[in-house]
């Protein structure tokens, strides 16, 4: 299904047939970092820097982010860049804040279900990320985007919680596939979250390319294995370049043109 593509200041995003990546941080810890993360993005020609500035975390005692403060960093040091802001709201009392200085806004797997938050992010102009809630069937996560009622909706699959315990969810990717097909919406996956481990990503990555969605969200980090938030499944620089350079020599496989130009290749050879 064709989908216009996204704009951002008369930017386009997310266009038909193309794979676009957003990374940073799960957590923005100082500035040095962010800088670090947008100078390589820069030069990667990677367009979105994200970064969580407030953080829900199933321990109390774990790391939750630095606030209003992260926000405004992320802000400065991604036009100081060219770059498109992305964070995480988790309170209605934020829609100020984060509207008046964030690009693009991103709905979490644990807020998928709050209502009163998607119906207020209806009201504002700009992009929202929404991610699958971690034991949502795709009803229910396409219901949710239409409490949102914008036009500028990407919907994330970030992985659903299963029986499997190797990973730290379970990266749906049949159903992204189904919902880039059926719906108007823009879909990406997020391999980071799907699988919590750092050396499965960029396979994961590959195979949502592969299989036709619009991107992908992962995080990265200078030194991953001193990050305050979830260490273990961010890659660090080198890794990341490693991903920018695989996934520019992916193929699309789910291009139309190409199945049917397959299918007339198997019909004339019998």
């Amino acid at each position: 299904m064709a989908k216009q593509p996204i704009k951002i200041k008369d930017t386009p995003i997310f266009e038909q047939g193309g794979f676009s990546v957003i990374a940073g941080p799960c957590a923005i810890e100082n500035k040095d970092h962010l800088v670090q993360t947008a100078e390589l993005l820069s030069k990667l020609n990677v367009k979105m820097l994200r970064g969580g500035a407030y953080k829900l975390r199933t321990s109390p005692h774990s790391f939750q982010g630095i606030g209003k403060e992260a926000v405004i960093l992320l802000s400065d040091i991604a036009k100081d860049y060219g770059l498109f802001s992305v964070t995480e709201i988790i309170s209605l009392q934020d829609i100020d804040l984060i509207h008046k200085y964030i690009d693009i806004i991103l709905v979490g797997t644990r807020n998928m279900y709050n209502y009163p938050l998607l119906k207020e992010l209806g009201q504002v102009s700009c992009p929202i990320i929404l991610k699958r809630g971690m034991c949502a069937t795709v009803e229910e996560w396409l219901l949710a985007a239409e409490y949102i009622d914008n036009d500028k909706i990407i919907l994330c699959e970030r992985g659903i919680r299963t029986f499997e315990t190797c990973t730290r969810n379970t990266l749906d990717l049949s159903s992204a596939v189904f919902v880039e097909k059926k719906s108007n919406f823009h879909v990406i996956t997020d391999p980071s979250h799907a699988t919590g481990n750092r050396d499965l990503v960029i396979p994961m990555a590959l195979a949502s390319k592969a299989c036709g969605v619009q991107g992908v969200m992962v995080e990265i980090h200078p030194e991953p294995d001193k990050a305050l938030s979830d260490a273990e499944q961010m890659l660090d620089f080198e890794m990341f370049k490693e991903l920018i350079n695989c996934t520019n020599l992916v193929g699309n496989a789910f291009i139309r043109s190409d199945i049917n130009l397959c299918k007339h290749i198997i019909l004339r050879n019998g």
